[in-house]
């Protein structure tokens, strides 16, 4: 039988997969952590930032481990366990009773989801080196179209449950729909995906490739790698105000419902998909990787101050709209990066990113919503909804200011 050839649109589409699951719960998940805390606003709104952190620091944990075991064993076999996982995991999380079960689902959530790192690296195998940032932008298109799916229909779903079924079960049943359409992922992923990690290229499991820590200070070797990695941790930490306050945001400040929520966040993946998935590649390669990382960035910091401006819902759909141009940042910084390391270290690069990623993920949730629960508490003479985004502005910013520098040391030394 003839062996597939690896191709870009296996990958795309079990990504979209992937994040259409986590999208349906999206929209969900504020409701579900604080019935479950039975707190406050204030109160769920801290219980939610440390559910989102618990998720990520599994993701720190283990996505080294399994970027550096798809180096060895190749990138389908751990894709496919990590689908698995997560499909089962899903259903764990739909009938969890208690808060202490939501969280060990979310354990598990966080440990399969490090299988973006097998995923992006995946990408790298099959792309040529001057492609490479082009092609990672399918990554923010991938998620885009999963969130241009993903929460409208979460809300839908919740909302046909709770009105059919009741309250509970309905903010439960987007859990169970994700859970079927992730195990038909891994089911697609096993008939369809091909390995694309050449055999000469795999290289021997080291426990201190897998090592978290180890894995981000290995960095060092490459003076460019590590300046760009320590801006992308940044922005990725002030990236966390989206996942971390949207929901509560919009609701506190503008009363949407669940459905109302949904509805932006596929604006968001609509407008993720046309930057990512068309845009990119071409803005990318004309302006170059420096100037879009730069760009994009300088247009994220502004957009965040410009979300927690905002004053009515027409205006955050401008935002979301205008705002999304600087998604090129990301695949630019990942294709300087990916061509600086070779081709036997794709798996464990990718690895050490989605562990910074995942660190910001931590961190970046419960500071963000600590500072959102602070300025909408009776602690505060004015409610301040925007404090999240304005500090989140901030973090962006000097990630912003550290890859400028990073970019004018690099040229002084070739130069000198």
């Amino acid at each position: 039988m003839r062996r597939r050839k690896p191709a870009l649109a296996f990958i795309f589409i079990l990504l979209v997969l992937d994040i259409l699951g986590i999208g349906l719960i999206v929209p969900i998940l504020p409701k579900l952590v604080r019935q479950l805390s039975g707190g406050d606003a204030a109160e769920g709104a801290l219980t939610y930032g440390v559910v989102l952190g618990i998720y990520a620091l599994m993701q720190f944990v283990f996505a080294p481990i399994i970027g550096a075991l798809s180096d060895r064993y190749g990138r389908r076999p751990v894709i496919l366990i990590s689908l698995l996982g997560a499909g089962i995991d899903y259903f764990i999380m739909a009938w969890a009773p208690t808060l202490a079960w939501f969280f060990v689902g979310r354990i598990i959530a966080g440990i399969t989801a490090a299988n973006f790192s097998a995923a992006t690296a995946y990408i790298a195998d099959i792309s040529p080196p001057e492609k490479r940032a082009a092609n990672f932008g399918l990554v923010g298109a991938a998620f885009g179209l999963g969130f241009a799916i993903g929460p409208a229909l979460g809300g839908l779903i919740s909302e046909f449950g709770t009105r059919t079924m009741g309250e509970d079960l309905g903010i439960r049943l987007p859990f169970i729909v994700a859970g079927i359409l992730t195990l038909l992922n891994w089911l697609y992923g096993l008939c369809i995906l091909p390995e694309s990690l050449k055999p000469e290229n795999r290289r021997v499991f080291k426990l201190s490739q897998a090592n978290p820590f180890s894995a981000i200070v290995a960095l060092r070797r490459y003076p460019l790698v590590l300046g760009l990695a320590i801006a992308y941790f940044l922005l990725a930490l002030g990236h966390q105000v989206y996942p971390a306050i949207w929901a509560l945001y919009t609701k506190e400040k503008f009363a949407w419902s669940e459905k109302d929520i949904g509805y932006s966040l596929a604006a968001v993946g609509i407008m993720a998909l046309i930057v990512q998935g068309g845009l990119a590649r071409r803005l990318i390669p004309w302006l170059g990787e420096r100037l879009s990382a730069i760009a994009g960035t300088a247009l994220e910091v502004a957009m965040m101050v410009a979300f927690g401006l905002a004053t009515n819902a027409m205006t955050l759909y401008a935002l979301i709209v205008v705002g999304a141009l600087g998604g090129i940042c990301t695949p630019a910084i990942q294709g300087l990066i990916s061509r600086t390391v070779g081709d036997d270290e794709q798996g464990s690069i990718q690895g050490s990113l989605t562990s910074l990623q995942s660190v910001a993920g931590f961190l970046g949730p419960i500071m963000i919503t600590a500072t959102y629960s602070y300025y909408i508490s009776d602690q505060v003479v004015t409610k301040v909804y925007g404090a999240g985004f304005f500090f989140a502005a901030g973090l962006t910013l000097l990630g912003l200011l550290v890859m400028i520098w990073c970019f004018c040391r690099v040229n002084a030394n070739t130069t000198g």
